[in-house]
């Protein structure tokens, strides 16, 4: 999944849904300056990085940086201004569902970029990411794709495209996507592809695209569909030393593998 999946329209994708939860884009927003390109950047970067020793590092590696991630979120407090209550933004309910959005939204990028996967290896990806939730101490999360589907189904009579949201996308919706940042690769002059957030947009279940006003349309979908491919094959024939070293250090153990006789791949 995540040598072959780009990784910053899945990221962005996800925060576009995150942000239609109320407190969950109120808590960010109120404690991150998304205001300013640099910081926002920064902000998709650090997750990027994240998700990258969570995915590609050693345990000890991504109990360290969860812990790290843990302290920051313990400290940050947000206003809810439909109530006038303060709430913590580690709310088991905001860790939920930032968790679940993100996890769908790696397979459905995934799924539109060509990346082939079973009904059975969607489920097992769901069940495998409950470890990274147990990083942050969440426990309760889906175990495959149609208790994820249920989950997201079940949230939707408590989101709405707030200001802050409307405000998020419109930030999210400006940075432009290079084919490095894509896959987090050492740098290459191959120019860019239109922005990464109307590309993750495009990429959106119906019904949030309609919570923010688009109904969007079969051909904006489908250009994203292509883009997202070409980006896969790109980066999929990028010579070695141009890949990300964690990568290519997956690709490799894979190969490794995959050569023993009878063996099956543990993501």
């Amino acid at each position: 999944m995540h040598t072959e999946t780009p990784g910053w329209p899945a990221a962005v994708r996800a925060f576009q849904l995150q942000s239609l939860h109320p407190r969950t884009i109120r808590g960010i927003s109120q404690n991150c300056l998304l205001d300013d390109p640099e910081v926002a950047r920064a902000r998709l970067r650090r997750q990027l990085d994240y998700l990258a020793v969570r995915t590609f590092g050693t345990r000890e590696q991504a109990e360290h940086a969860a812990e790290r991630a843990r302290r920051v979120h313990a400290r940050l407090i947000g206003l809810d201004t439909d109530t006038g209550t303060l709430f913590r933004v580690n709310e088991e309910e905001n860790l939920r569902w930032v968790h679940c959005v993100e996890v769908a939204s790696y397979l459905e990028v995934a799924r539109r970029s060509g990346v082939p996967l079973s009904a059975a290896e969607r489920d097992a990806y769901v069940a495998e990411q409950r470890r990274s939730a147990t990083l942050v101490g969440l426990g309760d999360v889906p175990r495959d794709t149609g208790e994820l589907d249920d989950y997201l189904a079940g949230m939707r009579p408590y989101l709405a495209a707030t200001d802050e949201a409307r405000d998020a996308l419109r930030r999210s919706l400006s940075p432009q996507l290079s084919l490095r940042l894509a896959f987090t690769a050492p740098p290459l002059a191959l120019g860019s592809l239109p922005a990464v957030g109307a590309l993750a947009f495009a990429t959106l279940p119906a019904w949030a695209r309609q919570m923010y006003g688009c109904r969007g349309h079969r051909a904006a979908e489908f250009a994203a569909d292509a883009a997202l491919k070409a980006l896969r094959s790109a980066a999929m024939a990028m010579p070695e030393r141009l890949v990300a070293p964690e990568i290519r250090a997956a690709r490799g153990l894979m190969r490794a593998v995959t050569e023993v006789p009878g063996a099956d791949v543990a993501a």
